[in-house]
């Protein structure tokens, strides 16, 4: 297997799926003979041309309007929002449009095929405009499905998953890893599932959610919990829409503990919703209260974002609290 990073996983995602299918296309601000500003798309439009890998001006509603428009006429769309902070202008397009296309046609038609692609969380300096993770606004959307890898082996297989997906995707990746994450990834096309949990590490004492770039801070925190004799069962939950309930029930009912972080702030965060399932399907299996690690509720820092980030050291504080409640 070839040594990739995650943007170079991405973009070897990319260019399968367009070889695959012609009715693939990328665009976004700047995706084209520049490669974004990432590099995510670098040289797809030397491959396939300026029909197929094109900029767009900068209106992020235009952007996710012409993607509905083109996977509504049975194209796949790969529209990329150059941050996730700036998703919002394209909010009404995504959450009235995209979601419900299928559902307000009575199954007559939909925008099926349809990804978003957006970097999104912290972790390079770039303040409150260039660091949020809006995972939960979305989430609240029924007819959407939203996905976010952890290493370039996980971001080349379920983005292949989610154009393949016969449901609209938003697939947010975390740009703190992108040159920092390097792995083992197969040359040859492979999907992972949307919607599956992942068991990464097996124990009996305490299970430890999280997702995207988080999943190498739990990592770190589990380490210190092993030192103090405590056995954590990890999980990347990968899908935030739809969640495998299931697969983190059934490692809470194992340990008696849960303790989720993610990066985005406290309130309103999905680590709520996920709290809020797995009590009701653990109830009689907790031991401690389920721990929250998670961002603070205040606009994201720049001076100040060691002191925002939900960091190993907080997650191993939880992990204790929980284990010694």
């Amino acid at each position: 297997m070839a040594k990739m990073n995650m943007l170079q996983a991405i973009n070897n995602a990319l260019d399968l799926a367009m070889a695959k299918d012609d009715g693939v296309v990328c665009f976004g601000e700047d995706v084209g003979h520049f490669g974004g500003v990432f590099r995510a798309t670098s040289k797809l439009q030397e491959k396939y041309g300026k029909a197929r890998c094109f900029n767009t001006p900068l209106t992020e509603q235009g952007i996710a309007g012409f993607a509905n428009g083109m996977a509504a006429q049975g194209m796949k769309p790969v529209a990329e929002i150059q941050f996730a902070d700036y998703i919002f202008p394209a909010f009404d397009q995504i959450v009235n449009e995209t979601a419900k296309f299928r559902y307000r046609s009575g199954n007559e038609f939909n925008v099926g095929g349809l990804v978003f692609r957006t970097p999104y969380g912290g972790g390079i300096a770039g303040g409150h405009y260039h660091s949020q993770s809006p995972e939960a606004y979305f989430a609240h959307t029924p007819g959407l499905k939203i996905v976010v890898p952890r290493d370039p082996y996980q971001a080349k297989g379920l983005l292949l998953a989610s154009i393949a997906c016969p449901d609209p995707v938003i697939f947010f990746e975390p740009k703190k890893l992108y040159r920092a994450s390097v792995g083992e990834v197969p040359e040859e096309y492979y999907e992972l599932p949307i919607g599956k949990a992942e068991v990464l590490q097996q124990g009996k004492d305490v299970t430890v959610l999280a997702w995207g770039a988080q999943m190498e801070i739990v990592q770190k925190a589990v380490e210190m919990a092993a030192e103090q004799g405590v056995s954590c069962e990890v999980i990347d939950l990968r899908s935030i829409l739809p969640w495998d309930a299931d697969t983190v029930a059934a490692s809470v009912k194992k340990t008696g503990r849960l303790v989720i972080n993610h990066e985005a702030p406290l309130t309103g965060g999905f680590a709520g919703e996920i709290a809020a399932t797995i009590q009701k399907m653990c109830f009689l299996h907790l031991e401690s209260p389920i721990e929250r690690v998670c961002g603070l509720d205040t606009p994201y820092p720049l001076a100040l974002e060691k002191e925002y980030v939900a960091d190993h050291l907080k997650t191993f504080e939880a992990i204790m609290r929980s284990v010694n409640f």
